[in-house]
């Protein structure tokens, strides 16, 4: 008995690299070396840098392994693929707009944030939307 699969479009291959990158960056922040510094719980004073750059703390590394997680079950589906892609870009870019405001020694930076972060926001935020929104028809082979 034969059975057949049905090909992987390209928005469920892009949200489960996503997803498999949100989840190394989760594990490489609790790595000590990668991530230099104290790592506490949450909030603004948390000196841990991940790669020496990107604050975080044990909240920030549970959101990146959140959306890992949600990136590869959901690149198990075209229309799954396509909402990580779309929606997760989209609270990327809410994220970067958060840490316009709060970055820094502000009590409402809990995630943390700093400026490096920020960045990465904006550019994740991007590319997770527009890789959602160029790969989201079904069939359509775009070039990203």
């Amino acid at each position: 008995m034969a059975t057949t699969t049905a090909a992987r479009t390209p928005a469920q291959t892009a949200s489960a690299a996503v997803g498999i990158v949100f989840l190394l960056v989760a594990v490489l922040g609790f790595v000590p070396g990668i991530t230099t510094g104290a790592l506490d719980g949450a909030g603004h004073d948390s000196s841990a840098l991940l790669l020496g750059i990107f604050q975080v703390s044990v909240l920030h590394n549970i959101v990146h392994l959140l959306f890992g997680v949600a990136g590869l079950a959901m690149a198990r589906t075209h229309g799954g693929a396509r909402s990580f892609l779309v929606w997760g870009g989209a609270v990327y870019l809410v994220l970067f707009l958060y840490g316009l405001f709060v970055a820094g020694p502000n009590p409402a930076n809990f995630v943390p944030v700093n400026a490096a972060d920020n960045i990465l926001h904006l550019v994740l935020g991007i590319g997770m939307l527009a890789l959602g929104l160029a790969l989201g028809r079904r069939g359509h082979t775009a070039r990203v």
